[in-house]
């Protein structure tokens, strides 16, 4: 092998292991914009808090009503599904739709639009009056206005409507 070419192996060699952990456009914490948002009946504010490693993405929830504090996370995997045991749904408080006791939650994800929307399927086993049911979830956070902004589009089976959340970027602290 000649020199020049055991030098670009040598590099590539060196700059691959740092390509693997760049970070994902989606790794940030999300301030949702209330103006132009779906209602968040039941909190005052919603900060979501993305963190992507490898195939596995938490999905953070850092809820507020009034003085009350509640932070929740998802973490998916875009490889293979998973099960949650306490998987988080933002209206439950409001509806009054909670996770079945001993549920677990089915969910999948997986990478759309050349990384640039993560799909997230889920099935969550809830409570209801008449017993248990279960929700289907399907929801897509998508990266817009120059990676500034996410949408978060959720369809739920107990809604006729889907629910439109716009979240700006949250300035990192020097």
């Amino acid at each position: 092998m000649t020199t020049p070419r055991r030098l670009l192996l040598s590099a590539l060699l060196l700059l691959a292991p740092l390509a693997a952990h760049a970070s994902s456009p989606f790794d940030s914490r999300w301030r949702l914009d209330p103006a132009r948002s779906s209602a968040l009946d039941g909190w005052s504010a919603w900060d979501l808090v993305i963190t992507v490693d490898g195939p596995r993405v938490s999905l953070r929830h850092d809820m507020q009503w009034r003085t009350t504090k509640h932070q929740a996370t998802n973490t998916v995997d875009t490889t293979a599904p998973v099960e949650l045991a306490d998987f988080f749904r933002v209206e439950q408080r409001h509806m009054a739709l909670y996770p079945a006791k001993g549920g677990k939650t089915a969910a999948r994800a997986a990478w759309l639009d050349a990384g640039r929307t993560l799909r997230v399927e889920a099935d969550a086993p809830i409570e209801i009056s008449q017993g248990q049911a279960v929700m289907r979830l399907y929801c897509e956070y998508r990266l817009v206005e120059g990676d500034q902004s996410l949408v978060l589009i959720e369809l739920h089976s107990s809604r006729p409507q889907p629910l439109v959340y716009r979240f700006n970027r949250v300035p990192s602290s020097p």
